[in-house]
């Protein structure tokens, strides 16, 4: 199944009454919210009704990017634990979580923050919205990073949102977002979720998530009311979006693929399973793709009631372009991803032209670097289910000397246990002038001669084998098109967790070096500068990605040592 999630536009207009704030025309708010009962907590692991905020962060909208540190927002003031003003955003781009020593600052607006986490089930994001798609709430943000408020507003800014928890958990109080919050859990091999569950994996981030996607997050078309998992946490929840600026979402194409993949490459399709009982090994879910004429089958799946895994198969696709559907089969369980549509693309074939003597380009100036998205860590888990046993002894009675006669009984019961596993992605880029550029003096060249790169990756991972794949594709995009149009697709020449590329042999050059040959118009006096992204490390959370890029300068060209040499 699929949602399409209709935009509501948070264009409010409430009266002032009494010492009430006037939320006047704001901005168009990206957020819904769910919950459920809070049930318990243990005397030095508890939560209280309204110990909870905000955090935000005012996001630049042409490149996706923080413009502020982000501030935090809460009706009370706390001395708490905590990790620094870090956003959802930086922790996806591979920022650790780390205890901070500062002392733990939030602002108390002059107007109350409306209540962000439930205690007793009822979603409020409807209050949610008007508070912070309000007018007071874009002037609140502008004071408080320093924005002006007619330029927060303008249409180049928009807001990230993501609801925080201030609990005790094991007798010392912290301050954390939900995204923090799954990442600690991580840490702690789950033992936050033991004892923190209804907070920290359901009402704290179902408190806040996306109607449809943004910022490269995606829309949340899970439970509103259930367990989550940190992986899902993570890469889902526990966000929204205000934007001030009138908008209407793209639909998409209806025929838009759900996943892309490169061909002959090794991937991983995942979907999410939930259940609404206990799956245990008496009892297991297990799931069927059909790709491409081949079936993957997944068995003995355990999950406890109430919560969710992602299951996944690693498969190789075709060698040719197309496009594939993937059908999804449960039994025992179930998922909203039962068809997906995957598109095989081939990125060879986009090859530079050969740069002439004679090219000019007499209006050209030079670009900015691109802002695509990478995502350089993953996060999933896998459930264990294992038998506790609980030896109870029944009497039947007494034999004819009055012995007690009777007989064991087994009462005890499955208990689970989650296992997480994180991946992360890293590289590096040497750009160089080539080894037979005569006039080179380190990383300063000629236009008209050749550069020669290397990149270099790191995959880190504690997971089984059988959980990832290595590190497979990387492409290079060049100032002179752009970064558009045209592109190279480098050559690995070691691979593993610690893969390295290259550029391909060039078939413009007599000696077949794997070099780029620079334009000869290029401007004197400026960088030339490669971006590379290196594509293709699969996990069960999706793929991981780095965005690279490295330079050389330009002084002269490849004219002046040809007419040197005529003199």
């Amino acid at each position: 199944m699929k949602k399409i999630w209709a935009v509501l536009l948070c264009l409010i207009l409430i009266l002032s009454i009494g010492s009430q704030p006037a939320f006047a025309d704001g901005g168009d708010g990206n957020m819904d919210g769910g919950g459920g009962d809070m049930g318990g907590g243990t005397s030095g692991s508890y939560w209280n009704n309204g110990d909870d905020g905000v955090r935000v962060t005012v996001i630049r909208v042409s490149s996706n990017t923080a413009a502020t540190t982000p501030v935090d927002f809460s009706n009370k003031s706390h001395t708490a634990a905590h990790f620094g003003k870090i956003s959802k955003l930086q922790y996806r781009s591979g920022k650790a979580l780390s205890p901070s020593g500062a002392q733990y600052v939030s602002i108390a607006p002059a107007h109350t923050l409306p209540e962000i986490i439930s205690g007793d089930g009822n979603s409020n994001i409807e209050a949610i919205k008007k508070y912070f798609c309000s007018e007071y709430a874009a002037m609140l943000v502008a004071d408080a990073t320093g924005i002006s408020y007619q330029t927060l507003v303008n249409g180049e800014y928009k807001l990230l949102i993501e609801p925080i928890a201030y609990f005790h958990f094991n007798g010392t109080m912290y301050a954390m977002t939900a995204t923090e919050a799954a990442l600690y859990d991580q840490l702690a091999n789950g033992g936050l979720r033991s004892k923190m569950v209804s907070l920290t994996h359901k009402n704290l981030p179902l408190s806040i998530f996306l109607e449809y996607p943004d910022l490269g997050f995606p829309a949340w078309d899970g439970s509103t009311s259930s367990k989550v998992s940190n992986s899902e946490i993570i890469n889902k929840l526990g966000l929204g979006i205000v934007k001030y600026k009138e908008e209407t979402p793209v639909q998409g194409d209806i025929n838009a693929p759900d996943v892309e993949y490169r061909v002959n490459t090794d991937v991983i399709t995942s979907v999410t399973l939930r259940t609404n009982r206990d799956l245990t090994p008496d009892n297991p879910a297990s799931v069927t793709f059909h790709i491409d004429g081949r079936t993957y089958t997944v068995n003995n799946v355990v999950i406890p009631a109430g919560d969710s895994q992602v299951v996944w198969v690693k498969w190789h696709t075709p060698s040719t372009p197309t496009t594939i559907t993937i059908d999804v089969s449960v039994s025992g369980a179930y998922t909203a991803e039962d068809t997906l549509k995957a598109k095989i693309e081939d990125l060879n074939g986009k090859i530079p032209p050969d740069p002439l003597a004679s090219d000019t380009n007499s209006g050209y100036t030079v670009p900015i670097l691109p802002s695509n998205n990478q995502k350089t860590t993953a996060n999933w888990g896998v459930w264990d289910c294992y038998w506790e046993p609980d030896w109870v002894w029944c009497s039947d009675g007494t034999d004819e000397n009055g012995n007690e006669i009777g007989h064991w009984v087994d009462e005890g019961q499955w208990e689970f246990e989650y296992t997480g596993y994180s991946a992360s992605l890293s590289g590096t880029m040497n750009l160089m002038p080539d080894d037979v550029v005569p006039t080179a003096n380190g990383k300063t060249m000629k236009s008209g001669y050749g550069v020669k790169t290397e990149v270099s990756t790191i995959l880190s991972t504690s997971a089984p084998s059988s959980h990832y794949t290595y590190t497979q594709t990387a492409f290079s995009t060049f100032p002179e098109f752009q970064y558009q149009t045209y592109l190279r697709v480098l050559e690995q020449t070691t691979g593993g967790r610690n893969a390295k590329f290259r550029f391909q042999p060039n078939e413009y050059s007599i000696t077949n070096r794997s070099v780029h040959f620079l334009p000869v118009w290029f401007p004197d006096g400026k960088r030339f500068t490669v971006y590379t992204q290196v594509w293709d490390t699969w996990t069960p959370n999706g793929m991981l990605s780095v965005n690279l890029s490295d330079y050389v300068s330009i002084q002269g060209s490849l004219f002046d040592d040809w007419y040197t040499s005529r003199e």
